[in-house]
């Protein structure tokens, strides 16, 4: 009974013991969210905890080719006084380009750093010196001033897709080698860059100091979430440290979050009449530099005393700079614009009249501007050329993005981006000799930019498959020497007939070019000849340009379904049972009466029947309804399906619980929207735009954007609806127009209205008047005293005369920031803008929506910490003349 006892007890205490450790694991797990960390050279399944921050690392076995590398341990004397992440590397002795492959979450902000320590794994004790890529763009050149430096390079990036490939590249100096791939997410609102910039411009760590440091210890996680490494500064003979005793729950955080063990000490003048002056030489006059200067008054004052201070760079005033830290509370101060045009940069803070305290810094971070433009690959053919590497186990260094850099293009590729057109894509493919095995694989049809393909000398088998009758682009292909069999497609041998395609399939005793042929001589004519190939490839050359006409191609295919499937054509006979006999109508506009449908699944769907009207320019609904069924963005409405039989016009779409902004508008609704909702609908309709304007291939322009096609779901998130369409049927497919080609009066672009031509500043400028209805809480088009009076005539001169508070909508009674309204205002006027040209790109209407609701969250949480200290000036841009009459 007591052995049974005893056995019990030991029973449930190990249950305990273990249920203990997986909270313990799982804690752990939630305390680094978001953090991917590879210990490089590490042999797999030796993941383990690093004792002095805790971090947990992983190798990076899975995310590297490992047969083309060679893990390395530093030597043992070096272990003891460096991180474990440090005490193995990864080396690359073949190889010119090798890159790592590292899922992530796209579109999500991270702090990206590689570490470096040679510690002389080589016993060579010569630190080498080469290049870090990042996909197609340059990152840096690692080189080390002495054998026992440790290397960082460290960027902030947001990726467009679900991977990103750090590349070890040999200059022929020596040896890549890693030691570590850290990456941490960041809050979106933090590391901001200039929004023209933002598209291709990386912030990468210059410098980021703990300048009031009385330890001179390097702190990172877990004293800063976002595990940045922080600096001691050395200390200076104008300077005097302050100091208090602080944790991170004594510390009143901002979004940027510095850690407590920083803030806790500062650096100010001994003078206190003196300015406070931090400097730094710029590697290139024509660099540009973002500063970040965290802030935190570690002395309690009196009540007589006050600490306040402005601000200079290069003795260049900034007027709306006026810091005065609170105790225990984090403030940041970045530059909304970069510094740019000198060789040496100096900061200088200077007390107020005010003040009696000289001025205080705590921490300093400065990011220089990378150039990320060159443009990775065009995804489709990243996902097939990838497939055809898997499928035949290509011998050949394909790493990394395929086309770019272009001096590390693939082996055996060639690419293309003519006439300005990006993403690059692949025109050429060259696997000859390359001991393929097997059949020809589909993969090589969805190149669908081929122009030159050669797969000859190698071990094929099958058919040659009809699917090459899909490469439009084709003009060269040589399939000889082989094992194919069977018949040559008719397709392909007619367009080599007609002289469009050189084609050759000799030496495939099994190949037939018909079905009474031989087994030999059985090849179309080959040209051979080395001049002739060279006028075949200038012709191949001069031939680009007929490949803008290819098929509309989309970067999120990832989504695409069949557009055949069952799910996305309904008959007639379904949508009747869907709307139960067309029983609920739930809206009404230029196209025609909306029901409300159910599926067979329970799903709530809209269901739209388009009425006779709205089909006077019918074109190609079907084909048009197709492609926008592989459309697919969080603010997009999504197309589920489409009715095209006989007359029946139908298009089927997902439901919006809360309807439509123009109702959320009306004069009458008691349920006012606030200001911040009008701000995040906003930006929720931006980024359906962008994602229409840049996240499709060619664009797609709405040409018809308004409050009722901006649709609210149950969480009051918007979706963009109706996108697309105009295009599938013609002209006159509203109701409510006379004779435009697309558009509601009083959205519309008058220059859209006068010429006709349709660009994305068209949707721009109808952005700009949803912008002016949100603020206001107008229509666009208010009918008083028999006249139709156009928004823009009743605010503008309200703005040109500086008195922005009464253009927001009394509605509100006050309830909004002031700062956040001026720049709203500032951006729907860009949007309208009557030198169409001058309008902003959507993506950066984007960035400037987002940081009017973070001055608005400022304002509502109590505090101005976080405000930039740029502030432009909206009535500058306010100068072009307005029609009297719209």
């Amino acid at each position: 009974m007591k052995q049974t006892m005893m056995g019990m007890f030991l029973y449930f205490h190990s249950v305990l013991l273990g249920v203990l450790t997986i909270l313990v694991l799982i804690n752990a797990q939630e305390d680094q969210s978001g953090f991917i960390s590879l210990d490089c050279g590490l042999p797999e399944n030796s993941d383990y905890t690093e004792k002095s921050t805790g971090i947990n690392y992983i190798s990076d076995a899975k995310s590297i080719d490992t047969d083309k590398s060679v893990s390395k341990s530093i030597s043992p004397a070096e272990m003891i006084n460096h991180q474990q992440q440090l005490h193995f590397v990864r080396s690359f002795p073949s190889g010119v380009r090798n890159c790592y492959k590292i899922y992530v979450k796209s579109d999500t902000k991270y702090l990206i750093r590689a570490s470096f320590y040679y510690g002389n794994y080589d016993n060579l004790n010569e630190p080498p010196q080469f290049d870090l890529h990042f996909g197609a763009n340059v990152w840096d050149t690692v080189k080390f001033p002495n054998a026992s430096r440790t290397i960082f390079s460290e960027i902030i990036y947001i990726p467009s897709l679900d991977y990103i490939q750090p590349c070890l590249v040999n200059t022929g100096k020596g040896t890549p080698f890693i030691s570590a791939i850290e990456l941490r997410t960041l809050n979106d609102d933090v590391y901001k860059t200039n929004p023209a910039e933002s598209a291709k411009s990386v912030l990468s760590l210059f410098l980021r100091y703990d300048l009031g440091s009385i330890t001179n210890l390097e702190y990172r996680y877990k004293d800063d979430v976002y595990d940045r490494i922080w600096l001691p500064y050395e200390s200076r003979g104008d300077w005097r440290r302050l100091s208090t005793s602080l944790n991170n729950n004594d510390l009143y955080p901002n979004e940027y979050k510095p850690p407590a063990i920083v803030m806790s000490t500062a650096v100010t003048p001994v003078n206190v009449n003196a300015p406070l002056q931090f400097h730094w030489d710029a590697d290139d006059v024509n660099d540009q530099y973002y500063r970040y200067l965290h802030f935190n008054e570690v002395e309690k004052l009196n009540g007589n005393e006050t600490r306040e201070f402005n601000s200079t760079v290069n003795n260049r005033v900034y007027p709306f700079f006026k810091e005065s830290p609170e105790y225990r509370v984090s403030d940041t101060i970045s530059s909304s614009k970069p510094l740019t045009g000198a060789k040496k940069y100096q900061i200088s803070l200077f007390k107020t009249e005010n003040s009696t305290l000289p001025p205080i810094l705590n921490a300093i971070e400065i990011y220089k501007v990378k150039d990320f433009s060159e443009s990775e690959t065009q995804q489709d053919d990243v996902n097939a050329i990838t497939n055809i590497k898997n499928f035949y186990r290509v011998a050949k260094n394909w790493q990394g993005d395929p086309c770019g850099p272009v001096k590390y293009m693939w082996e055996g590729l060639n690419c293309t981006s003519f006439n300005g057109l990006n993403p690059p894509r692949i025109i050429s493919l060259n696997l000859s000799s390359s001991g393929l095995t097997g059949q020809i694989h589909y993969s090589i049809s969805q190149l669908t930019m081929l122009q030159y393909l050669d797969l000859s000398n190698n071990s094929l088998n099958g058919p040659l498959p009809d699917f090459l009758n899909n490469l439009e682009s084709l003009q060269f292909l040589n399939v000889g020497k082989n094992k194919l069999t069977g018949l040559v497609p008719s397709e392909l041998l007619e367009r080599a007939k007609t002289g469009s395609l050189t084609l050759c399939v000799d030496d495939n005793p099994g190949l037939c070019k018909t079905e009474s042929c031989g087994k030999k001589n059985l090849s179309v004519p080959l040209i051979v000849s080395f001049s002739t190939l060279i006028v075949v490839l200038v012709v191949i050359s001069l031939g680009f340009w007929i490949f803008i006409r290819q098929r509309v191609i989309f970067t999120n295919s990832k989504k695409r379904g069949s557009l055949e499937s069952k799910h996305q054509a309904f008959s007639y006979t379904e949508i009747l049972n869907i709307t139960d006999n067309f029983k609920t109508i739930i809206g009404e506009g230029g196209f025609g009466k909306v029901y409300l449908g159910v599926l067979q699944n329970h799903t709530q769907v809209a269901v739209k029947i388009l009425s006779a009207s709205s089909m006077q320019g019918y074109k190609e609904f079907q084909s048009e309804a197709q492609l926008l069924l592989i459309v697919h963005h969080r603010n997009l409405v999504s197309l589920i399906g489409y009715c095209d039989e006989d007359e029946i016009k139908a298009l089927i779409y997902e439901y919006m619980a809360n309807g439509n902004l123009q109702q959320h508008l009306l004069v009458g609704n008691t349920n006012i929207l606030k200001w911040n909702e009008r701000l995040n609908i906003a930006i929720d309709a931006a980024r359906g735009l962008d994602y229409l304007h840049n996240g499709c291939k060619p664009p797609i322009m709405h040409r018809d954007l308004k409050p009722s096609n901006i649709l609210l779901d149950e969480n009051m998130d918007a979706k963009i609806s109706d996108f697309g369409l105009s295009r599938a049927f013609g002209s006159d497919f509203d109701s409510h127009i006379s004779t435009r080609p697309a558009g509601t009066l009083g959205y519309a672009d008058p220059e859209f209205q006068r010429t006709g031509n349709t660009n994305k500043k068209n949707d721009v400028y109808s952005f700009g008047i949803v912008l002016f209805v949100l603020i206001t809480g107008r229509q666009a088009i208010v009918r008083a005293a028999g006249v139709n009076i156009h928004i823009l005539e009743w605010v503008v001169p309200i703005i040109k005369g500086g008195d922005i508070q009464n253009v927001v909508d009394s509605k509100l009674e006050g309830e909004f920031s002031m700062d956040s309204a001026r720049k709203v205002v500032e951006i729907a006027m860009s949007c309208i803008s009557p030198n169409f040209t001058e309008r902003p790109d959507i993506s950066q209407i984007l960035t400037e929506l987002k940081e009017s609701l973070s001055l608005d969250m400022v304002q509502r949480h109590g505090g101005e910490h976080g405000v930039t200290e740029s502030t432009s000036s909206l009535f500058q841009s306010i100068t072009a003349p307005f029609p009297s009459k719209i």
